[in-house]
């Protein structure tokens, strides 16, 4: 190995100055060659090797460009929010109103740290769950076959390409067998490459068929196309929450817009100052805009997946949680889901004149262990005697592929004779034996009696010449459901969910599971789906909508089953674990790799289980409906104050000629409401058995009326202090200041209950945050801190006012539930409305 200093990602022996030139160059020259030019062999590196060339080459990834922490810190004083302050803070220094400037710099200032902290914190925790899902890569080192991080692996690694893996580096097969390689994500083509010993396989291309050993020349920076597979990708698409909330945004800002225009239209016809009327006009509409709107749905969303995290669900998509609480059909595998993928081998049939034990030999020689197969280990774990599967050699083996479906192995034996065994799906066995007509319906009576117990059959057959194929038998092979199935179904169903399993097994054992799981004996069979002509795509569709599960499926027929249902207006959860199940899982509103899924299946998926069944997909459900709950709480709570402060304070000022709050109070009131309602995040709440969908009607309706009454709060508390107590203008701006902020964040907890005040109780963070705040506000009233002072009397007053009115707002939500939302969904009503 040459000593010269490498730069950071350069393989051995590489100049700094060769770039693309080394890389072609090391794809094209002589295995042999490239071994010398490498310094390694067939056999691999020891750890002792591939720990110095690590820290020589740097690890197997890309250099992500990290943003200046400052310059994103400065990027929140940039905008049309941030920029409505600047103006307004510009006007208060044109007036010389000093203490107005340095409240609306402090708000500018709290802004940009509220939204760096939690955006940081979000990215943060996002980063923290991209480390679990780490690509791993088996890689021979000091002669033994292990699993290391895929950013660990160096030039002159040995590692193991196999059937649904993403290929971790640039390599050059050095294995026999061929593989099918989909280069489609680097290069475009749609058709997987067939890839031969000494070809160069690219690093982040998935094998499709095969399995062989490659020798690693090129990682990270140094790759042919310059960039790794990224497992966890920054999804731009937005989901229907997202949506409806930035509609939500929108819808207020115009609100705010509208009516400051009339606000300074009218007040410039009375020849009030220009500059005064505009300050306060851009006041109102920074107080309108909901500056927390973001940094809430941050806060909501990272303690979500952190949450999920704990219940080993990893979000790589965080809208995928959102689209989690709209589901209402989850397509579930069996395997491994519903089951404890954990094969246990029964009782073997087998033909005239073979032994059972000769038919589980067979089989097991036609396994590999280091695979960690589950068919293969049981198969493995029946023979009896362990020490007479060392008294073969196998000389070439074949892994299985859904294509040819099932293995094969060339074996020498003892004696010195060569023969080849074959395990796999029965029918491709009979088919092997020539002769198999002769007894393939006694074989199939066994099968379908197998399949109607619950067991999977695999069939078994021997050559002892290269055509003559004899078929040897069947091993039943069973997988008892999971512990949990049962109750985690009957989860499902409470929870409004129609549940549908999805598998490869038999019509009789999708049968037979489903019947032990109750979930129904309504279990179409995939084949239907090729069979179907156009004319009957809708009856297809109605069979598809109706159905309890399906069976025999293959990875193309689960995408149709998406698409059609998705057709018919539901929100879909698939389940996946294979390469081929990508599609489905993209196509997915919901796509949830199962534990042990490929890497592909990784990559596709909006969320991965890390621990086997469905439970933990059931607790992700449950959580994102607590998630939309807050966040719809939220809406409703922005909604409602945004129109009880506009309509009040444009009518006070319009018909009253009066402005019954200053603009450094509106100020406050945003610093205040707005800083402690990012607690929301962490509220309690009740979620409702049923999917979740916005209905924009039964928001809006009801919070219009929750703000219409905010007004009539406002102005009743106006009246009082204006033409009961006798109160003069400057002191009656804090009062009404100080309504303004106590009754606002009450209806924080009128809002987040969709029955009584007492139904759901608040966290103690939200109660803690909206206490707090208050009594901050209380005290600047009192003591007159920017304002008169209002006195300790007069504040007991308000509070007891702002108390009585809450209770009976609590009553004014109560009616317009009833009014909005007739079939008493609670705000969002179930099914396919997205």
């Amino acid at each position: 190995m040459a000593t010269q200093k490498k730069q950071k990602n350069t393989p051995p022996d590489t100049q700094a100055d060769s770039g693309g030139a080394a890389v072609k160059s090391y794809q094209e020259m002589p295995l042999d060659e490239l071994l010398k030019k490498l310094d390694a062999s067939s056999s691999g590196l020891s750890n002792d090797e591939a720990q110095k060339r690590l820290l020589e080459t740097g690890p197997n990834e890309l250099e992500e460009k990290k943003t200046n922490l400052y310059l994103k810190f400065l990027s929140y004083f940039w905008g049309p929010i941030p920029g409505l302050i600047i103006i307004a803070t510009v006007l208060s220094g044109i007036l010389k109103h000093w203490p107005d400037l340095g409240v609306i710099l402090t708000l500018l200032v709290l802004n940009a740290i509220i939204g760096f902290r939690e955006e940081y914190q979000a990215n943060s925790a996002i980063e923290a769950l991209k480390e679990k899902l780490a690509t791993q890569a088996r890689v021979m080192r000091d002669g033994q076959w292990r699993s290391i991080p895929a950013r660990e692996l160096v030039p002159g690694d040995v590692v193991r390409l196999r059937f649904g893996e993403i290929i971790p580096a640039d390599a050059r097969i050095i294995g026999n067998n061929v593989l099918q390689v989909d280069q489609s994500a680097l290069t475009g083509e749609s058709l997987p490459v067939v890839k031969n010993t000494s070809d160069a396989v690219f690093s982040g291309s998935i094998v499709k068929q095969g399995e062989t050993e490659a020798l690693v020349y090129g990682t990270g920076e140094q790759t042919f196309y310059g960039k790794t597979a990224q497992l966890v990708e920054s999804a731009q698409t937005r989901s229907h929450l997202q949506k409806a909330v930035l509609k939500i945004a929108d819808y207020l800002m115009i609100i705010a817009a509208v009516l400051a225009v009339v606000i300074i239209g009218a007040s410039l016809l009375r020849g009030d100052q220009l500059v005064d009327v505009l300050q306060f006009a851009l006041v109102l509409a920074i107080a309108a805009v909901p500056v927390a709107m973001p940094a809430v749905m941050s806060v909501t969303m990272a303690l979500g997946a952190r949450t999920l995290s704990g219940l080993h669900a990893i979000v790589t998509r965080l809208p995928a949680i959102e689209e989690l609480a709209g589901v209402d059909i989850l397509c579930s595998d069996k395997t491994g889901t519903l089951t404890q993928s954990k094969i246990t081998p029964g009782e073997p049939f087998t033909m005239d004149g073979v032994q059972a034990e000769d038919l589980i030999l067979s089989g097991a020689l036609a396994s590999r262990a280091e695979d960690q197969d589950p068919i293969d280990m049981a198969v493995l774990g029946g023979v009896k005697d362990q020490e007479t599967l060392k008294k073969y050699r196998i000389t070439k083996y074949i892994p299985f592929n859904p294509v040819d479906k099932r293995t094969e192995a060339s074996v020498q034996g003892a004696d010195g004779k060569e023969f080849k065994v074959s395990k796999g799906a029965p029918q491709v066995m009979l088919r092997l034996d020539k002769a198999s007509a002769e007894f393939s319906d006694k074989v199939n009576a066994k099968i379908d009696d197998y399949a109607s117990k619950g067991f999977r059959a695999l069939g078994v057959a021997r050559a002892d010449t290269d055509d003559e194929w004899h078929f040897l038998g069947v091993i039943p092979l069973y997988d008892p459901l999971r512990e949990d199935s049962r109750e985690t179904v009957d989860s499902t169903k409470k929870m409004g969910l129609q549940l549908k399993m999805v598998t490869g097994d038999q019509t009789p054992i999708a049968k037979e599971i489903a019947r032990q799981l109750g979930m129904g004996s309504n279990i179409l069979n995939a084949e239907i789906f090729d069979e179907t002509k156009p004319h009957q795509a809708g009856q297809l569709a109605d069979a598809i909508e109706k159905a309890d599960g399906f069976a025999q499926v293959f990875p193309e027929h689960k995408y149709h089953i998406v698409e059609v249902l998705q057709q018919r207006g539901h929100i879909v959860g698939m389940t996946g674990d294979g390469v081929n199940d990508a599609p489905a899982l993209k196509k997915a509103d919901a796509g949830i790799a199962v534990a042990g899924a490929t890497d592909a299946a990784r990559a596709a998926a909006s969320i991965v289980l890390l621990v086997p069944g469905l439970s933990a997909i059931v607790k992700a459900i449950e959580e994102s409906r607590r998630i939309f709950y807050r966040m719809s709480n939220y809406a409703v709570y922005r909604i409602a104050e945004t129109v009880a402060l506009l309509i009040f304070l444009s009518l006070a000022i319009i018909l009253f000629n009066v402005y019954p709050v200053t603009a450094i109070m509106i100020v406050l009131l945003a610093i205040l409401n707005d800083g402690a309602i990012l607690s929301i995040a962490y509220d309690n709440v009740r979620f409702e058995n049923h999917p979740e969908t916005w209905n924009m009607k039964i928001v809006l309706g009801v919070a219009s009326s929750l703000g219409i009454f905010a007004t009539l709060r406002s102005f009743g508390i106006f009246y009082l202090g204006q033409n009961v107590f006798g109160l003069d203008s400057a002191m009656l701006q804090t009062m009404v200041y100080l309504n303004l902020s106590i009754g606002g964040h009450l209806t924080v907890f009128v809002a987040r209950t969709r029955g009584s005040l007492w139904s759901v109780p608040p966290s103690r963070i939200l109660l803690g945050a909206v206490t707090g705040t208050q009594l901050l506000a209380t005290i600047i009233a009192v003591y007159g801190f920017l304002m008169p002072a209002l006195g300790w009397q007069w504040a007991g007053f308000v509070w007891a006012y702002c108390l009585g009115m809450f209770v009976i707002q609590n009553f004014v939500k109560l009616g317009a539930y009833k009014v909005f939302d007739s079939e008493h969904s609670m705000l969002l009503v179930k099914g396919k409305n997205s």
